[in-house]
């Protein structure tokens, strides 16, 4: 089995003499559950890979991603990397995850926050959309001729469909509606181009989470740039995932004059993937996710409220948080609402901790057990919207 196990490992390294199935006009599915039987050998086959992941986790996928290009040697080999997520928004390199989606509602309806290794924007992944990476060396790297296989393959399922690639490396359909995004990163000698395909993504729940989670954030991170956007099903109703998967295998080969077939792998399998359980808890962590978040500061008002005389007022809140946590915090909340020394005893204790509701919520407890008195209630009231701001 270690035998077994080394030569797929030498085969996805670039070692030679290796190779895969042959496809045929009608690409085949070649399952596999472990290392041994991920390929065949062929003498008469191609370097050239097409896969798709068994797993719908994001982090594993994402992983994946980052495992081919540190241990693939793409000066060799060319591979398209095919997969699903399960509900989850995806931001770039050099984003706010704040200014970009409602992290709250996020969380309400369990989907997942990632932070991919590529720039570009925002985009949210569910079991309706198609994500395709395009691998290669560095010289070889031509996002317009990857995203010529996707708008070929399309014309090809479906003839009727107006799809056009843009400037900007996005695809429309009938001149309007976005139906894929692009990004990609370039190392000193390999390249991908990641993009996504909507055929049939919850449209309801993107336009609700791809939305601020408080107002009055000042960043210079990459924002995105919203675009209407439709499913690939709206248009062509019959399209079925098989026939598209199909079709795009058949347009790779035909571009890149291949002769690949779609192989199944498990980004879970550590004798395949060695180190990829480690790299897909980093891509999970808060380390990464939200302290990775360029500087940014926060000038927002609080709407304050006294639920035992129904009073209301307001307090001004800004903040100036640097790689995810919080390096200053100025309150300015009217002293017949709360005496100034609560209020800066507040913001004092916020210096320091991570830009997050429940990292935030640990220390105000412990101001809010100190304090029992009669405004006890306009500082419970004051720290929950304080909390709020984080998302």
């Amino acid at each position: 089995m270690m035998s077994q196990t080394r030569r797929t490992l030498s085969f996805l390294r670039g070692c030679t003499g290796v190779c895969r199935y042959q496809t045929t006009e009608q690409p085949s599915r070649t399952a596999s559950t472990s290392g041994s039987d991920l390929f065949m050998v062929s003498n008469s086959s191609t370097a050239d890979l097409i896969l798709q992941s068994q797993s719908t986790d994001v982090y594993q996928n994402l992983a994946l991603e980052d495992w081919i290009e540190a241990n693939v040697d793409l000066e060799k080999r060319s591979i398209l990397l095919l997969c699903r997520n399960r509900p989850t928004v995806v931001i770039g390199r050099f984003q706010n995850p704040w200014t970009e989606c409602n992290l709250k509602t996020m969380r309400n309806a369990g989907i997942t926050l990632a932070r991919r290794r590529s720039g570009g924007g925002t985009v949210f992944h569910d079991l309706g959309n198609l994500n395709l990476t395009f691998f290669t060396s560095k010289k070889g790297y031509d996002r317009r001729r990857n995203l010529k296989v996707i708008t070929e393959a399309l014309r090809r399922v479906r003839p009727e469909l107006d799809v056009q690639a843009t400037e900007r490396f996005d695809i429309l359909l009938n001149g309007h509606f976005k139906i894929s995004g692009s990004a990609s990163r370039l190392s000193r000698k390999s390249s991908y181009h990641h993009c996504t395909l909507l055929h049939s993504a919850d449209r309801s729940t993107l336009s609700a989470i791809l939305q601020p989670s408080c107002p009055g954030i000042h960043s210079n991170a990459t924002p995105s740039v919203p675009s209407p956007v439709t499913n690939l099903v709206d248009h062509a109703p019959t399209l079925q995932w098989d026939e598209l998967l199909d079709t795009l295998v058949h347009q790779y080969n035909t571009e890149f004059r291949c002769d690949a077939s779609l192989t199944l792998v498990d980004p879970t399998e550590e004798s395949v993937f060695p180190g990829i359980s480690r790299a897909a808890e980093e891509l999970q962590s808060w380390e990464w996710t939200y302290a990775k978040t360029p500087k940014f500061s926060v000038q927002t008002v609080l709407d304050l409220r006294d639920d035992r005389s129904f009073a209301c007022s307001s307090a001004k809140l800004h903040m100036e948080v640097k790689s995810g946590v919080i390096d200053s915090c100025e309150l300015d909340v009217p002293t017949d609402w709360l005496p100034q020394q609560l209020s800066g005893e507040l913001s004092g204790l916020l210096v320091g901790e991570g830009f997050c509701p429940h990292r935030a919520a640990a220390t105000v407890s412990a101001l809010l057990r100190a304090d029992s008195g009669e405004l006890q209630g306009r500082l419970i009231n004051l720290c929950i919207m304080v909390l709020s701001v984080m998302g």
